[in-house]
């Protein structure tokens, strides 16, 4: 499994002087409450929304990709 980094992803947002959620997904073409929910790490993007954060802002979608394990993927609640 991959995890979006969203402190990279917000560093290199900021390097092309887009430092909020609205200026990204004003960039990329994510809806505007996806993007909100992505930058505040509520959520992680489908691959669609990564392939455009990442062709936005001229990357490989590697570099904004940590590998995770499956358990980290886990619901709250789930091992109770």
């Amino acid at each position: 499994m991959y995890r979006l980094n969203i402190k990279r992803l917000r560093e290199i947002a900021a390097k092309h002087g887009d430092r909020s959620a609205y200026a990204i997904a004003k960039r990329t073409g994510v809806n505007v409450s996806s993007a909100y929910r992505i930058h505040s790490g509520e959520t992680q993007p489908d691959l669609i929304n990564a392939l455009r954060i990442a062709n936005a802002y001229d990357l490989d979608i590697r570099t904004l990709m940590d590998p995770v394990d499956d358990e980290e993927e886990e619901p709250a609640g789930a091992a109770a």
